[in-house]
């Protein structure tokens, strides 16, 4: 048993795991190494007001002009009051962002943001803060990290067979990928810290791991999820075949390209932002996500180009130095060519519903960071803003978590495989994770239509059955728990974006390409409370 059942090793969950090592036992599990979170490639930033000449009053309206409506504003004013003090906490823990000549922070600049407050690490940021991170909690006597190590399932009342008023987590059923054994995990406080589920597309700046799996369980306990329909496409990530991996992840080309001065053009030179919003390449992710992909549309191009090319080489050599380099390893000197670029799946601004102390729907069960929707992106996430909330959502959701301490837990079965068998036949699963991100791209993607969603709906739901049998007939790993997550995350992304019959932030169909007053609400999708796991 543990007191606090972490689920992620990015961010969210380190930050939260050394705010509540001091109170008791804290348990992380991770899929991978440690070390492998989304967090580890965020390149931009933290935002955060740090300079005199900024406020929080223009981070506010920044956030929520964003947010284009749906912002929750109470939220986004309290969350950006604490960011420079959650800042100062990672600066103790030893993260090193980069300072100018005066030493002062060398604050950075992004789409959408009117001040420069980005603090960065170079353009290797989120790398920074989880070398940090996992250096501050490596000895801790409390802290115990499970590498290799997949949830399957949270661990309810309905596993236990008790009544209670409410949907209540005891924990969680999770998969040691070395050994094939299924542990069971009781917990008096479990975080989901899981990130998002950018793998749900077929093309993404994000890594292997995220594939919704906190979303999906938070669901099936029960838990209500929120504005699935917005999900954010980065507008600028290295188009180049070589540059995806085998699983469709593409290499990110930092917003802070733009923040320093990187322009947008067609091939023909023509730079064309100006023509879709007024802070040109500045606007934020949504429009200029859109406004490529109409650019290309209307072309047939395979990508534009972000030209950053009258800066000076020692420049962007320091301050860009993972793009500068990666770019060289593909024959593109960022100094002298332009880099080509197309939008990829990025960040999920909707996911688990939770209160303003990272509290969700499901009694003991707390999230935080990308798998989290506390309302401060709304329509749309304002860059940089993600290790902000992150980091305060993960301290709110430890001081919350430490009043749990005296939670009793039921006595809990173990897992059982029942008649599940070997599957011997992999092909199923890799057929059915393609068929469902290729579905996801061509109909649930940057532009959308009626007649695309439903189409959708109808084979996701073929699909989840499909999955479905396949997952109570077979002994589980780590593939086919993914798959099964991508399949919920999928059907709950294609149900939010049926349900807006609007074009709002990232949200944008053809059929209703216009906002309406009647939708200035969160798309709110309550918890199955389904059947439980094998037991």
């Amino acid at each position: 048993m543990t007191d606090f059942l972490v689920i992620g090793s990015g961010i969210a969950g380190l930050y939260y795991a050394l705010s509540v090592a001091a109170h008791g036992k804290v348990t992380i599990i991770t899929k991978r190494d440690r070390g492998d979170s989304n967090t580890k490639y965020a390149q931009g930033g933290i935002a955060a007001v740090m300079a005199g000449n900024d406020s929080f009053e223009s981070h506010v309206q920044d956030t929520l002009i964003s947010g284009d409506g749906l912002c929750h504003e109470t939220i986004v004013r309290s969350i950006i009051q604490e960011g420079p003090e959650r800042v100062r906490q990672l600066i103790d823990w030893g993260v090193r962002f980069s300072k100018g000549e005066t030493n002062s922070f060398d604050l950075g600049r992004e789409g959408g943001h009117t001040h420069r407050r980005i603090l960065h690490a170079g353009d290797a940021t989120g790398n920074a803060i989880e070398t940090a991170l996992l250096t501050e909690l490596e000895n801790h006597p409390n802290i115990t990290i499970l590498d290799h190590h997949v949830a399957v399932d949270l661990i309810t009342e309905r596993h236990t067979h008790s009544t209670t008023d409410s949907p209540t987590c005891y924990g969680a059923y999770v998969l040691n990928t070395r050994s094939n054994e299924v542990l069971t995990i009781p917990a008096k406080v479990t975080l989901l810290a899981t990130g998002g589920a950018g793998k749900v597309y077929l093309y993404t700046t994000n890594p292997d791991i995220a594939s919704g799996d906190g979303m999906a369980m938070a669901w099936r306990a029960g838990a209500q999820v929120s504005n699935l329909e917005f999900v954010q496409f980065h507008p600028t990530c290295l188009y180049n075949p070589l540059s995806q991996d085998e699983h469709g992840k593409t290499f990110l080309i930092s917003e802070a390209v733009r923040g320093e001065g990187g322009i947008l053009r067609l091939k023909s030179g023509e730079a064309f932002m100006h023509n879709y919003d007024s802070r040109g390449d500045l606007a934020t992710r949504d429009i200029t996500a859109r406004a490529i992909d109409q650019e290309l549309k209307k072309s047939g191009e395979a990508c534009v180009y972000l030209d950053i090319t009258h800066k000076p080489r020692d420049f962007l050599q320091k301050r860009f130095p993972t793009i500068y380099n990666t770019c060289a390893q593909f024959g593109i000197d960022i100094t002298t060519q332009p880099i080509p670029v197309v939008p990829a799946a990025h960040y999920f601004c909707g996911g688990v519903v939770t209160d303003q102390t990272g509290a969700t729907s499901v009694c003991n069960l707390f999230a935080a960071g990308e798998v989290a929707c506390t309302g401060l992106h709304g329509a749309n996430r304002l860059a940089s803003n993600s290790l902000l909330e992150a980091v305060v959502m993960a301290h709110r959701a430890a001081q919350n978590s430490i009043t749990y301490l005296n939670n009793k837990i039921p006595s809990l079965p173990d897992w059982n495989s029942g008649p599940a068998t070997t599957a011997d036949e992999q092909v199923v699963i890799a057929h059915n994770w393609d068929e469902i991100r290729r579905l996801m791209w061509n109909y649930v993607g940057i532009v959308r239509t009626n007649k695309r969603l439903q189409r959708a709906a109808t084979r996701i739901q073929a699909l989840r059955d499909e999955v479905r049998e396949f997952y109570w007939q077979t002994c589980v790993t780590s593939d086919l728990i993914e798959l099964r997550n991508l399949a919920t995350v999928a059907k709950l992304v294609i149900d939010c974006a049926i349900a807006r019959k609007e074009s709002r932030g990232l949200h944008y169909t053809l059929d209703h390409p216009h906002k309406s007053n009647e939708q200035v609400k969160d798309t709110v999708i309550a918890g199955r409370a389904s059947k439980p796991s094998r037991q």
